[in-house]
């Protein structure tokens, strides 16, 4: 889990702007997004692996920055 979210967050400041670990913030804080919504209402453990990262994530990492692209 670590390591895909680490490669997510090295992706995405590869294509756009590289901000360094702060991404890595980000790109956290999208993915417990809704974990951190429901907790209070949720009994028991979260797993997250790295097929939850990537089923989580999958449209940020696929994403491109089209603002690069704008004249």
């Amino acid at each position: 889990g670590i390591r895909r979210l680490a490669e997510i967050a090295f992706e995405v400041n590869e294509r756009t702007e590289n901000i360094g670990a702060r991404r890595l913030h980000t790109v956290m804080e999208k993915l417990l997004e809704d974990i951190s919504f429901d907790a209070g209402n949720v009994t028991g453990d979260y797993v997250v692996d790295a097929a939850a990262v990537s089923s989580r994530l999958a449209a940020l990492a696929a994403r491109e920055d089209l603002a690069r692209y704008v004249l």
